[in-house]
């Protein structure tokens, strides 16, 4: 495996929840990332992917649940989210597919 990730191998799926959609009236986009992503590698994977221009990139881990699932305790794993507002005038549609 090489060094630098690939761009696909950054950002996992976009989250799209009440709060992110309301987030995206604001030009702010957000995608659950890889765990170990930095904030400059998932500038240039939005960057790369969707053809726009990336103003800011907040970034959240959000820990696991814990879950009891058939009698058995568990925990979910630990995701990153990360928020990417956009320059004006940009726009990614999360509905459609990559």
């Amino acid at each position: 495996m090489s060094a630098e990730p690939k761009h696909y191998d950054v950002i996992r799926r976009p989250i799209v929840t009440e709060k992110s959609t309301l987030a995206s009236e604001a030009n702010a986009v957000v995608f659950e990332v890889a765990i170990d992503a930095d904030k400059g590698a998932i500038r240039d994977a939005v960057e790369a992917l969707f053809n726009v221009k990336v103003t800011k990139v907040n970034t959240l881990i959000q820990k696991g649940k814990r879950k009891i699932f058939r009698g058995r305790r568990g925990q979910r794993k630990d995701i990153k989210k990360a928020i990417v507002t956009l320059q004006d005038g940009a726009m990614i549609d999360v509905t459609t597919g990559l």
